[in-house]
This record gives C-alpha cells, sequence and structure tokens, in this order.
C-alpha cells in the first residue's frame, strides 16, 4: 500500500472519530495536558480500518484522566489503572488513556513493573513495532506537526514491514511477550519480519518461559483469527517459540524417510488449517481453528512402523483428543473452547468409514449417532472433517468430497422426517415411572437409555411401540409393571 493512499485512509478515519476523540482533546488541552491517538490506532487508521475502540495516551496521571473525564465520559472504568489505563465510553465510542509508560521484566517476574513517564517520544520508544509506534496529536489532528513517526512506522507500513523501535534484543528483554505480538501480527497484517527481529527471537525464545500463561494465550487467539494463521505459527515453530506455547506444533514435524513414507503431519496440519480458513462463512472462528491445528497432535505418541515400509497412527485421534485437551486447559482456555475442541478431535476421523470401498455402508442409526454425538458442534465437525482432505490425488479427493456430500444430504433429510438435533427417548422418565411403578432411580435411567438406543436404531417408535418395547424391557429384567 502506497504512502499516499495510506494517508488519505488515515483523514477518512481520522474525521470519522474527531467528533468525539477532538472533543476529549481540547478538554486536556486546557488543562495542560498533551494527548495523542496512538499506537494500533493509528496504524489501523493508515491501513483504512479504524473501529471504535480507540487508544489515546498522556503526560497526564490515571487520576487526572479520570478527573477530566468525569461528566464527559458516558461511562468510566479503571479495571486497568494499575497499568496506567483508563477507560471511557462516549458516543459509541470506547476510548482507553494510557499515562506515558516504561515497563520492564526482572528476569525471574512474570508481571511487568510499570513506570510513568514524561515523554512521548520515549512512550513510543518502548512499543513492540515501529507501525505501533506512531501518534497523532489532539484536537488539531490536521496541524502539520500532529503527526509523530521517530522510528519510521509509516514507511514500514507502506513497505510491509514488522520491525522494532530500537534493537530487538533490548525490545525482548524488556517484555518478552513482545516477541509473540510480532508472530501475532504476522498474522494479521501479512507482513514480512525484519531479520534482525527473527534472530533475536531465536536466540531469546527461553525468555518466554516467564510470561503468564493468560498473556500467551490471548496472543495465541489473536494470531490464530489473524487473516494469515500460517504465517504466524510458521515464525513461532522456526524461532523456537512454540516450544513455550504449543509443544505438540513441532512435535508433528515427524522423521520421514524412504523407507517410511508418510504424509508430513505437520504440513499436512498447516494446509488443513488454511482449508478450514476458507470454509469459515461467518468471520474467524477461533473453535474450528483451534480443532484444525490440533486435530493430530496424537500422531507422534502413536505412530507405529509396519511391515513392508508402511506407518500406521491407530487411535490418534483418541489420543489427540486427551492431548488437546490437556494443552487447552494449561492455556487457560475456557471450558467452552476445552470441550468443543476435544469433541472435534476426538470425532475428525469418525466420517472416514462412510463410503469407503470395503467398509459396511453407515445405516440412518450410524448418522443418527454421528449428529448426536456432535451435537452443536456438527456444523464445525463438517468443516474439519473437509479440511482434513489434503490428498493430491485428485480422484480420491473427489471421491471424499462426493462421500461427505452424501452424508450431510442424508443428515437433511433425516431431519426433515425427525427431530435429528434433538433426539430423545419416545417417552419420557414421568411416563415410565408411571407404567412400570418405580420412584426415581437407576432402573429409570436404564429405561430411558434403552429407549434412547432403539431410537437411534430405528427412529421414531411412536408411543404405542415405545410403551411394547418398554415392557418387554422390563419383563426380561423382572422389574415392576411388567
Amino acid at each position: 500500500m502506497g504512502l499516499s493512499e495510506l494517508q488519505q485512509n488515515a483523514v477518512r478515519e481520522l474525521l470519522r472519530a474527531a467528533p468525539v476523540a477532538g472533543e476529549l482533546g481540547r478538554k486536556f488541552a486546557a488543562a495542560g495536558h498533551a494527548l495523542h491517538l496512538v499506537g494500533g490506532s493509528v496504524r489501523d487508521a493508515l491501513l483504512g480500518r479504524l473501529g471504535d475502540d480507540l487508544d489515546l495516551t498522556t503526560g497526564a496521571r490515571p487520576e487526572q484522566v479520570l478527573s477530566l473525564a468525569e461528566g464527559w465520559a458516558d461511562a468510566t472504568w479503571d479495571t486497568g489503572i494499575a497499568f496506567g489505563t483508563v477507560g471511557m465510553s462516549r458516543r459509541g465510542f470506547k476510548l482507553e488513556v494510557t499515562t506515558y509508560r516504561a515497563e520492564a521484566y526482572d528476569p525471574g517476574s512474570r508481571n511487568p513493573a510499570v513506570a510513568y513517564g514524561d515523554s512521548l517520544v520515549d512512550d513510543l520508544r518502548r512499543r513492540d513495532l515501529t507501525v505501533n509506534a506512531m501518534a497523532v496529536a489532539l484536537p488539531d489532528w490536521r496541524a502539520p506537526d500532529a503527526f509523530v513517526d521517530p522510528f519510521g512506522g509509516l514507511d514500514d507500513l507502506a513497505a510491509g514491514l514488522l520491525r522494532t523501535p530500537g534493537r530487538p534484543q533490548d525490545s525482548f528483554s524488556d517484555d518478552p511477550l513482545r516477541m509473540l505480538r510480532v508472530a501475532r501480527f504476522a498474522s494479521q497484517l501479512d507482513f514480512r519480519i525484519d531479520p534482525a527481529a527473527v534472530e533475536a527471537m531465536t536466540a531469546m525464545a527461553d525468555r518466554l518461559a516467564i510470561i503468564t500463561r493468560e498473556r500467551v494465550k490471548e496472543e495465541l487467539s489473536k494470531l490464530l483469527v489473524g487473516m494469515q494463521p500460517r504465517r504466524g505459527l510458521e515464525l513461532l515453530v522456526g524461532t523456537g517459540l512454540a516450544a513455550y506455547v504449543l509443544p505438540e506444533l513441532p512435535a508433528l514435524r515427524l522423521e520421514i524417510d524412504e523407507h517410511h513414507q508418510h504424509k508430513d503431519v505437520y504440513e499436512h496440519t498447516l494446509q488443513v488449517l488454511e482449508r478450514a480458513v476458507r470454509l469459515e462463512t461467518d468471520g474467524p472462528d477461533l473453535v474450528l481453528r483451534l480443532a484444525a491445528l490440533l486435530h493430530d497432535i496424537g500422531k507422534p505418541r502413536t505412530r507405529r512402523h509396519e511391515p513392508g515400509g508402511g506407518v500406521s497412527f491407530h487411535h490418534h485421534e483418541v489420543v489427540g483428543a486427551k492431548l488437546a485437551r490437556k494443552r487447552l486447559q494449561a492455556l487457560t482456555y475456557g471450558k467452552d473452547v476445552v470441550e468443543a475442541v476435544t469433541l472435534l478431535t476426538a470425532m475428525h476421523l469418525r466420517f472416514h468409514g462412510y463410503g469407503q470401498p470395503g467398509t459396511s455402508p453407515w445405516t440412518d442409526a450410524a448418522v443418527r449417532r454421528y449428529v448426536t454425538d456432535a451435537g452443536p458442534q456438527l456444523e464445525r465437525l463438517h468443516r474439519l472433517t473437509r479440511s482434513d482432505c489434503t490428498t493430491r490425488n485428485r480422484r480420491r479427493a473427489a471421491a471424499l468430497s462426493l462421500a461427505y456430500d452424501d452424508l450431510e444430504a442424508r443428515i437433511a433429510r433425516l431431519r426433515e422426517q425427525e427431530e435429528l438435533d434433538r433426539i430423545r427417548p419416545d417417552l419420557s422418565g414421568e411416563q415410565v415411572m408411571e407404567l412400570l411403578g418405580l420412584p426415581p432411580s437407576r432402573p429409570v435411567g436404564l429405561a430411558l437409555a434403552h429407549l434412547l438406543e432403539l431410537r437411534m436404531e430405528h427412529g421414531p417408535l411412536g408411543h404405542d411401540r415405545a410403551v411394547a418395547e418398554l415392557l418387554a424391557w422390563a419383563a426380561s429384567r423382572d422389574l415392576p409393571g411388567a
């Protein structure tokens, strides 16, 4: 993107934000404080995608910022005040105002020590990348000297380059998380990386061990939902950072030799991720992308060399599901994400018994179980399964695609005939207790499980047949009511 286009973008975006940001700038100026739009907000304005969240910086201390916001902001919050940040909202915009600061990690610390500064340039110097180290003065953002770019961020943005404001070794030493942020922005912006930064990341990868899992998770998630996640992941693996974030990923680079031929699992995984991204319909899907990334992590532990030079990975989906759960929990992902990715990993091979030569055709019961087991993850499972076909054999790829088309068509037909997404026994628990004369108890649960199995196998039974099946089942167990 050329400089002229970047500048045109910025004018258009700042015109939209100016009524609110400029108004706040005038309040700060009247109180004797400078206020600048800064960092990601300036970068995004230049790229033509400034949102309603604005980052600003000032020499005023947090308590002064709160005082200035009083009576002007629609709401304020101070959850980030320990790091010098005051949040506020005004006419649909969310603004975060941060006092000039410098922060660094002590060698044994897991959290940064924050110190306030008095210089905008010093504040910009401590930022992660030059493209994030630009500022625009408020309220007079059109003034000739309003744009502040001491480290060449505008030129780097135009060139598509990620570079640190100073020596990368100094930047990464001050805050090792910046190494992950480089990888994250490589994914989000699809920019190339300054070789000096890559060299420093490789040499200093072990410094990432001092960062809290929560902060690592946040950067990994942002990397994965970027427009080029493969680029960021390859940087993590190539520099050794992945060993401290997702060690299962570099472990997929299994040794491949002429005697034991098998698919390059690492390359296959990245291809599955890329294919999954292309199948998304409603924006980036973190759960789908995590599942694509982790679906084969059980292969290194299950690899076996077979007679004749073959390689097998029996039950790698079971092992992989356990490993995925453990890794995601260690990264502090929430239960919903952990359970969804674990399920998708466990089920990603289920389809491969469908419509293949030498396999028995799936019954309607098998289709019902597939849908029921996938539950709310069914659509993601469709996308993951389709993405998992990375074969270069066009005939095989076409056959797999047609087979899955057929499975989805069968699911659709069964949905029209039955409440496929809400399969329940044909009788309720209350009906079972009344028919068998039982109180709430284990036999009632067993009876319902039996009726559910019949429902899965045969479809809707109807009331009369369900009653007959229940009574026959009860009689075989000498239960009351039979």
